[in-house]
């Protein structure tokens, strides 16, 4: 799904590419400056080049990552590509039917999963309604699998309904994933062949977007609750009519089975994309909540209890979809520093500085 994306008019909704330059050639890598502040990032490096590229995961062993590309800024349909994590050896893995998204490795690296419109509808879907204001389409996505050359090609779900933000618990045993097929937006976890889909979340509003913790034992997500009664009928309106707004959403965790949940953000805005540190003590997010009604977002790191926010980007603009290298030395993002075009959004990888 496109997860938060800029929410200046003037960006795409459609941040949600992939891919460095032109599909399956290698790209070079471009060296950016940090900005003053970022004083956690070393040795910038720009991976792709122009289009809409986001949503950029590393594969266990930190050679390679996956990623979804839209190929022009005001055209075109995400699918999912992989390249090394140099930028060099790009190469589409979907289909190039419907829309793709949340791409991620496993089976030691030898296997991917990512969500897909095309069963449904192979043509791109069309653009949410905009007198809704800023929302998020829930389209009909299914789970694949497939290996790294995009071959042997499985579907895991197959309900019609929206399900996506997928990513795989570290022993590898089992998927987390948002889903609408109850009729809310929940959170649920299955077996990597689809079986034994257990619901984690039961409260009305948007759950999304949860990883695993390093151990396993904990997930962290981003959550979206209407406060008011106001609140609760325009998001069952927005529901009904298979959308949703996020533009309030904050990070919460829980214990792998869903128990025990607690909020670690109250900043306001939207915040989003949260994923644990390596070690699994700290938590690293985007969020708008300095200019909640902005697209400037920032990269922010929080201890799993809620204590120590601390600022890690300070461009002014639109920095997003961060994870670490599993052995903590590189941080991978999206961002619009360095663009070329009004509104293109490239992925950058930096080593990490304590």
């Amino acid at each position: 799904m496109r997860i938060p994306i800029p929410l200046l008019a003037g960006l795409s909704l459609a941040v949600l590419g992939c891919a460095p330059g032109a599909p399956g050639t290698p790209a070079s890598t471009t060296v950016v400056p940090a900005e003053p502040g970022e004083r956690h990032l070393a040795n910038i490096r720009q991976l792709t080049f122009g289009g809409n590229n986001a949503e950029a995961y590393f594969s266990r062993d930190g050679r390679k990552v996956i990623f979804q590309r839209q190929e022009r800024v005001d055209a075109g349909c995400d699918q999912q590509y992989i390249m090394n994590a140099d930028g060099s050896g790009v190469r589409r893995v979907s289909n190039g039917l419907g829309r793709t998204t949340c791409g991620f490795f496993y089976a030691n690296d030898q296997r991917l999963l990512y969500s897909s419109t095309f069963r449904h509808a192979p043509e791109c879907p069309p653009a949410p309604d905009k007198s809704h204001g800023y929302v998020w389409p829930l389209g009909n996505l299914e789970i694949y699998t497939s290996k790294l050359d995009g071959s042997d090609l499985r579907q895991l779900t197959s309900d019609g309904s929206y399900n996506a933000e997928s990513t795989v618990s570290p022993d590898g045993k089992r998927i987390i994933f948002t889903s609408t097929r109850d009729g809310d937006i929940e959170l649920y976890t299955m077996n990597v062949d689809g079986s034994d889909v257990r619901r984690l979340t039961h409260r009305v509003g948007y759950d999304g977007g949860a990883w695993f913790s390093p151990d396993g034992k904990q997930i962290v997500w981003r959550a979206g609750y209407p406060k008011t009664a106001a609140d609760t009928a325009d998001y069952l309106n927005l529901l009904r009519n298979r959308m949703v707004r996020p533009s309030r959403v904050e990070v919460w965790v829980a214990d792998a089975d869903g128990g025990n949940p607690r909020q670690v953000t109250n900043l306001g805005g939207a915040n989003f994309a949260p994923v644990f540190t390596p070690d699994g003590r700290k938590i690293i997010f985007s969020s708008n909540f300095e200019k909640p009604r902005s697209g400037e977002f920032d990269l922010f790191l929080i201890n799993v209890d809620g204590t120590g926010l601390e600022k890690i980007t300070t461009h002014p603009d639109f920095d997003s979809f961060p994870m670490f290298s599993y052995d903590g030395k590189r941080l991978i993002w999206a961002s619009n520093r360095n663009q070329k075009e009004a509104g293109e959004t490239n992925l950058f990888i930096a080593d990490w500085v304590e």
